[in-house]
Formats: structure tokens, C-alpha cells, sequence
């Protein structure tokens, strides 16, 4: 199909790109030759990337934490170093040919690095009395939007951006224009077990171990560790990318 892509900053052009494809009725839509971009590569977003890459897609990840890049480019993914990048969505145009990429998956969710006003907001509101920050939350409360802003800009006109990073704030301000204008369709929610329990088992139980899930959790801890298991996950500390308590 003919479409517009952008170069550059002010290189616009006119081509012929790949139609785009479902395999599934519930896949975002990635053409044969398209990209799939995850933003944020703890537990869930690694095993995003795995899974696309068994799916044949071409998928990039984007962190800043070393040890979660090392653990998803040690399986053949390439990644991007949010630290090391001054723009991710231009960097992506780039490896695109300016386009974007197809479907962005947002693995980040609240906590994003880069939102200094909200995460003030968040801490200040932590201290209030639960009386007081309960109601203030679900009506004025406001999440760190630095990813969700990324994957709006990195996808490509028509694309889709998927939200499996918790939002929990009552009045987050969206760039509705933006949105409008590159015609993006935005999926989000809880994650439908039952409905991929059928077609994930295979892979769990499979004798060939695909998605890598014997060496997937970094920790097995019992479940009086779990206070302190869950501030080190919290603080990124080194080792603590996947954690498994064991009753």
C-alpha cells in the first residue's frame, strides 16, 4: 500500500510499504517486516520480547537498567539503552527508515523514569493519611507518563500501542491531538489467563525449552523474604529481575 513515511525531521516522502497482517484476531497489527518495540525490560517485558521473537517479529527493547538489556540481548534481541539515546522515538525512526515502529508495547506502566513532577506528586501523596490520599488518587491522581508519552511518538502512524504497565491515576493528561492525528489504536488491561492458558501451556510444558523458562527466575525465596525481596526488585538491585517465593 502507498503511504507516508518520514525520513527525517523534514524529510516526508510518499512509498510503497507492506500491508499490514493479523495472524490473529487479538495480535497487534505488525506487517512481514515490521517492528515491534517493548519499553521496559523487567520480568514482563523480557518475556515479551521472547515471545515475539519465537513469533518470527522483528522486536527491540528499550531500558536503562544493564542487567535487564544483557539478559534480553544475550537471546539474540536488540536493544537500546535509554541512557545512551537522546531521543528513543527518533532512534527507532531511525532503524526504521523513518517510519516508526509498528506496535509498541508498554511494559513500564506508572513508575516510569523521567516524570519528575508526577513522581513528586507520588511520593508526596505516599505520606498523606489514607483518609485523605485514597480519594485524592482516584480523582486527581496522576501516573509517570514518560513511557506511555515514548510509545505515542516511537509508533508508527496507524499503529498500536498496547499498555501491559500498570496506570492507576484519575487524571492523566493525554496528548490527544497527537493520538487523533497519527491514528493510533491503544489497547490496555488486565491480563486474560483464561483466555491464553490454552496456548501458552504448549510452550510451558513443551521438552524444548523456547522461551528459556528454566533459567527465567533469578531468585527462589520463601515467602518470609518477601518484604525484602520485593524493595530489592523495587531498587533494581543487581540479581533481582525475577523472583520466585516458594511456600
Amino acid at each position: 500500500m502507498r503511504a507516508v513515511t518520514r525520513q527525517g525531521r523534514r524529510d516526508m516522502r510518499t512509498e510503497t510499504v507492506p500491508d499490514p497482517s493479523i495472524k490473529e484476531p487479538t495480535d497487534a497489527i505488525v506487517p512481514d517486516g515490521g517492528t515491534l518495540l517493548v519499553l521496559g525490560l523487567g520480568p514482563v517485558g523480557d518475556m515479551a520480547c521472547r515471545l515475539a521473537a519465537l513469533r518470527g517479529l522483528d522486536v527491540v527493547g528499550v531500558d536503562l537498567v544493564d542487567e535487564r538489556l544483557d539478559r534480553v540481548a544475550s537471546r539474540g534481541v536488540p536493544v537500546i539503552d535509554l541512557r545512551a539515546v537522546d531521543d528513543v522515538a527518533e532512534a527507532v525512526r531511525d532503524r526504521t527508515d523513518g517510519r516508526g515502529a509498528d506496535s509498541v508495547i508498554d511494559a513500564v506502566g506508572m513508575e516510569a523514569y523521567g516524570s519528575p513532577a508526577a513522581s513528586l506528586a507520588q511520593r508526596i501523596t505516599a505520606h498523606l493519611p489514607d483518609a485523605i490520599a485514597e480519594p485524592l488518587m482516584q480523582h486527581a491522581g496522576v501516573d509517570r507518563l514518560a513511557a506511555l508519552n515514548t510509545a505515542i511518538d516511537a509508533v508508527r502512524r496507524g499503529g498500536t500501542v498496547s499498555l501491559i504497565g500498570v496506570y492507576g491515576g484519575a487524571a492523566d493528561p493525554l496528548p490527544m491531538l497527537k493520538m487523533f492525528d497519527k491514528q493510533l489504536t491503544v489497547r490496555m488491561g488486565q491480563a486474560n489467563v483464561r483466555r491464553w492458558l490454552p496456548d501458552l501451556w504448549p510452550l510451558v510444558t513443551a521438552e524444548e525449552d523456547r522461551l528459556g523458562l528454566e533459567s527465567f527466575a533469578t531468585q527462589h525465596l520463601s515467602l518470609e523474604d518477601a518484604p525484602e525481596a520485593y524493595a530489592s526488585f523495587q531498587a533494581k538491585d543487581p540479581g533481582f529481575a525475577k523472583v520466585v517465593f516458594c511456600p
